[in-house]
């Protein structure tokens, strides 16, 4: 039902946004008026595509274009050019939009769009730490390197309108590859066992194969993960525990100055969106799975 309600939001944005951009572009001259509109409309269809079509590359799109869109509005707003009733309109619609592009209900249909066979995609919680700068950085570097070159040279301002397409469209290129990283870490259950597609994390995709996986559990946000290869990158919500009959041997990703290393761990910790499902979902895979809620085991049973 959100992933409808998303569609239903984007679909009207137009008729709810669409006054106050409308209201803002009034003020620009007509060259920079035309190509700003036009932003705003190839930024709706991506958008309107995106919901319509879950996507991992969508789930980055709408990320990126919903904060784009809610910082015109609420720009537009400041300025006082629209009208109160267009105002109070526009600002609620874009900042459910961008809610609702938040949503890990939306990442996780998306990610599934891609799933082969019988296998599930369960989304990774996002760092905490990157909501304090990284990503909101990160997104107004994509959404300014694409728009701010188009707009400068609308505007006649020739030498800078051509230094932003030379800087800002690499820029913004690079800025969307480190987004779409986040898009593409997931939890999946296979009729194998458990894989952890990290990119942030690992160099390539692991797969825990379910003999080999002793217990699979909630972990605590209270709860120190040990010895275990903790890869929540101080996420704590929708912890879960890996436990392996022997050391696992993971590489991971390579960091500033550094390599790519080899470790080897007894126990993994992750944390994802809709915990219980993957317990529910690694439990019907046949993987050792701790059930702590007795009615949950119930009804499991059942």
């Amino acid at each position: 039902m959100r992933l409808w309600l998303q569609r239903a939001l984007w679909i009207t944005l137009p008729v709810t946004a669409g006054p106050a951009l409308a209201a803002g572009l009034a003020a620009w001259s007509a060259a920079p008026r035309a190509v700003g509109g036009a932003l705003c409309w190839v930024g709706w269809a991506v958008g309107l595509l995106a919901t319509l079509a879950p996507r991992p590359i969508g789930v980055t799109a709408l990320r990126v274009v919903a904060p784009a869109g809610a910082a015109a509005v609420l720009a537009t707003v400041a300025s006082g050019r629209p009208s109160t009733l267009a105002s109070a309109v526009g600002v609620a619609a874009a900042l459910v939009a961008v809610v609702l592009a938040s949503d890990p209900a939306y990442a996780r249909v998306a990610a599934n769009a891609l799933a082969y066979g019988d296998e599930r995609r369960f989304p990774l919680r996002v760092p905490p730490a990157l909501f304090a700068g990284p990503l909101p950085l990160a997104r107004a570097l994509a959404s300014a390197g694409i728009a701010g070159g188009p707009l400068l040279l609308a505007a006649g301002e020739l030498p800078g309108g051509v230094v932003a397409l030379v800087v800002g469209w690499p820029v913004a290129g690079l800025a969307l590859l480190a987004l779409h990283r986040l898009s593409r870490r997931w939890l999946v259950l296979v009729p194998a066992g458990v894989v952890i597609v990290d990119p942030m994390a690992l160099v390539d995709n692991v797969l825990f194969p379910r003999e080999h996986v002793t217990l699979l559990r909630a972990l605590a946000v209270d709860e120190a993960p040990g010895a275990a290869l903790d890869l929540r990158f101080g996420a704590t919500l929708g912890s879960l525990l890996l436990e392996f009959d022997e050391p696992a041997e993971l590489v991971r990703a390579a960091r500033p100055r550094r390599g790519a290393v080899t470790v080897t761990a007894p126990r993994l910790v992750v944390a994802v969106a809709f915990r219980a499902d993957v317990l529910t979902g690694a439990a019907r895979r046949r993987v050792r799975v701790q059930v702590t809620d007795p009615g949950t085991a119930a009804r499991r049973s059942s």
